[in-house]
């Protein structure tokens, strides 16, 4: 065993205590270690299978310390979390992911930045600050783009679809900045692709890379709706997505596992959409289709582990419950080769994700 490894009876810090957060917890205690969530809200999805949960918020001093004192290592289960916060425990506990990757992840700005110095193609954008830079942005890019808040926007929240109809003119980009709450933002370009895909990815401590097979996904309403694997690509788009994936890893100097979406051109070359420093609602389907999940490597990754294999036995898609959604779980139980997974979340709400179904198949390729 490396000097480096974490020994079984080892105790992992989880800052976030959702869905995610929760499957980690779940792939932890396969593997013996015990895990403590930080998360305020009390009996959280994550408290409902983990060691123990400390109720308080995610940048509560006295709480990050008594997090420290009680584990071996520390991973966080979304990106929203104060970057000071993981910076301070990292000069006295590994973090992993590494607190830079979470910075970079944190800013629009700086993670487009980052990916075109690495070589990996974006979409085209502009910085946004205020009216002028918008209508600059936007005569840059044809006319039309999609405003998005530089900081804290997901499942489609704090973004505006821009065309010629409702961008044009004073009035129509000040309302635009309004719907963003005039907050710090980027225009990106729109793009006529055919299909968005993502990677899910891993390294270890020792640089070692994993990668999963690619998912192709369909969101309705900016939230992902679902995960198909094979996705419908070809070969080579394939390995384009997992070179720039590995590239990624390498360029962050990464510890654990991330996701890369992808929007796939007609002509089957690749731009790069955003990353997530953690596990990804689009690998889920990884705990039914392969002897090894996203969440099981992840815990392998930040516990100095051997990454385990990502070789798929199935085929799959991967559906995710949102809101009332969850209302048929009956029906879902009955049906072969369905794998169903709910989160613990006690009240089902308008675009709120309750759980996730995985329907496999014999594997055609």
């Amino acid at each position: 065993m490396r000097p480096d490894m974490l020994k079984a009876g080892s105790t992992i810090g989880i800052i976030g205590g959702g869905q995610l957060g929760r499957m980690l917890a779940m792939a932890a205690a396969r593997l013996s270690f015990r895990t403590i969530i930080l998360e305020p809200q009390a009996d959280c999805p994550a408290a409902q299978t983990a060691n123990r949960q400390i109720v308080a918020a995610y940048d509560d001093k006295a709480a990050l310390a008594e997090l420290v004192e009680a584990c071996d290592v520390i991973t966080y289960e979304f990106e929203n979390v104060s970057i000071e916060a993981v910076q301070e425990l990292a000069e006295k506990i590994g973090v992993y992911p590494p607190p830079a990757a979470l910075e970079i992840s944190q800013d629009r700005f700086t993670e487009k930045q980052f990916l075109n110095e690495s070589g990996i193609a974006t979409a085209p954008w502009r910085l946004v600050d205020d009216a002028d830079m918008l209508a600059s942005a936007l005569a840059a890019l044809g006319g039309q783009g999609i405003l998005k808040t530089r900081r804290f926007g997901y499942d489609g929240k704090g973004q505006v679809r821009l065309t010629p109809e409702n961008s044009s003119g004073a009035d129509k980009i000040n309302a635009a900045l309004k719907d963003i709450g005039h907050a710090p933002a980027i225009l990106e370009g729109l793009m006529g692709f055919e299909r968005e895909i993502s990677v899910i990815a891993a390294r270890g401590r020792n640089g070692e890379v994993a990668l999963f097979d690619i998912a192709e996904n369909v969101h309705k309403n900016g939230i992902l709706d679902t995960s198909t694997v094979p996705a419908n690509i070809s070969a080579e788009t394939a390995a384009a997505a997992q070179l720039a994936a590995e590239k990624l890893l390498h360029a962050l100097d990464y510890v654990g596992v991330l996701g890369l979406e992808f929007f796939v051109m007609p002509d089957g070359t690749l731009i790069t959409n955003e990353f997530a420093p953690r596990v990804h609602n689009s690998g889920h389907w990884t705990e039914a289709a392969n002897p090894v999940s996203q969440f099981d490597q992840h815990i392998r990754a930040v516990a100095g582990l051997p990454l385990g294999d990502t070789t798929r036995h199935s085929d799959c898609r991967m559906v995710n419950l949102i809101g009332d959604d969850v209302l048929q779980v009956e029906a879902i139980l009955a049906e072969p080769h369905a794998m169903l997974h709910l989160y613990g979340k006690a009240e089902a709400r308008a675009g709120r994700k309750m759980g996730h179904v995985t329907y496999i198949s014999p594997k055609k390729g």
